[in-house]
């Protein structure tokens, strides 16, 4: 099996979440198929690449299919595609977007999962929605889970006291909430905010965006990882915490409570005292949640996520 696979986003650091995701299976993927990634969409808008240039390229080259692996399947394409969706955020919380991006993914995103073969989704929540939104029958869409993603360092942690949250300051993450509940928890533990922004909180530290090594470091020194999202289509900052060994306190929302498979706190998240409240308990179990979660990740693998991946292509090829 020949696949064309959209490896775009792995070459543009930073790397977010979607980033991470085609990065791993660009390298996992090899061992079970014939892969050629497709690195640069070249000059010119996006679009221009996803829907004109790829197809014409897929015509030239003849792959057995096509995995567009963060929603922008060409719509017309010369052979079966795959696409993958992490989330709907762009739905569900426009204001975290700017006008243009937004409009592309609410455009092409439901054609895309329509017209595919197979859509991937990373979490049971994900695939739920976006059958829901779009229609797509629930036969055709597959959930296949992330790992953890992050290399560990050998490098000495960042010195500990601390709690640690990770992401932008955007309004789904719920930082202000976070802040107020880590005052209110009294736990005499610093706050780090590890992402890119800073908010306007003169007692909290934001280190604004880190390097992997950086990250790493300061993930493996927290005395627990707080996740206040509102909305996640996984959440891999809870199961590269708990790789480490990092205790975590999660939302009761979205995906998260499924990517946490009970080895996490959980709050509700538009709750300041319930956010402080599971901070405290998460402290209290911090031996028995590193344990937990440890046993939570053990079984995911980027090699296992390309092999159910594959296992989706020979679907698409057969539909």
């Amino acid at each position: 099996m020949r696949v064309a696979f959209d490896a775009r986003d792995a070459h543009r650091p930073p790397l977010r979440g979607w980033g991470r995701y085609a990065a791993e299976l660009e390298r996992a993927l090899p061992a079970f198929v014939g892969l050629e990634a497709l690195r640069d969409g070249g000059w010119g808008p996006e679009t221009l690449f996803e829907q004109v240039r790829l197809p014409r390229l897929l015509r030239r080259s003849k792959p057995d299919l096509v995995h567009s692996t963060n929603c922008f399947l060409p719509l017309r394409r010369p052979c079966p595609g795959v696409v993958t969706v992490h989330d709907l955020a762009f739905e569900e919380h426009p204001e975290d977007f700017s006008r243009e991006t937004g409009a592309k993914y609410r455009f092409f995103t439901p054609r895309a999962v329509r017209s595919a073969e197979r859509v991937i989704c990373v979490s049971r929540f994900t695939a739920d929605d976006v059958c829901a939104r779009y229609g797509v029958p629930e036969e055709r869409v597959r959930v296949v889970p992330n790992a953890p993603a992050l290399a560990m360092g050998d490098a000495p942690p960042s010195p500990g006291g601390y709690l640690l949250a990770v992401g932008d300051v955007r309004q789904k993450k719920n930082l202000d909430r976070l802040v107020e509940a880590w005052r209110q928890a009294g736990t005499e533990r610093r706050l780090v905010i590890a992402g890119l922004g800073s908010g306007p909180w003169p007692d909290v530290e934001t280190t604004g965006f880190l390097d992997d090594a950086h990250l790493d470091a300061l993930l493996r020194g927290a005395d627990l990882l707080v996740h206040p999202s509102l909305y996640e289509g996984f959440g891999l900052v809870i199961v590269e915490a708990m790789a480490r060994g990092v205790p975590v306190a999660c939302a009761d929302a979205t995906a998260l409570p499924e990517v946490a498979g009970g080895a996490a706190e959980l709050f509700d998240p538009l709750d300041v005292e319930a956010i402080a409240a599971a901070i405290g308990r998460a402290l209290a179990r911090r031996d028995e949640l590193s344990h937990l979660g440890r046993e939570r990740v053990a079984g995911l693998s980027w090699e296992r996520t390309a092999r159910e991946t594959v296992a989706v292509y020979e679907e698409a090829l057969a539909a």
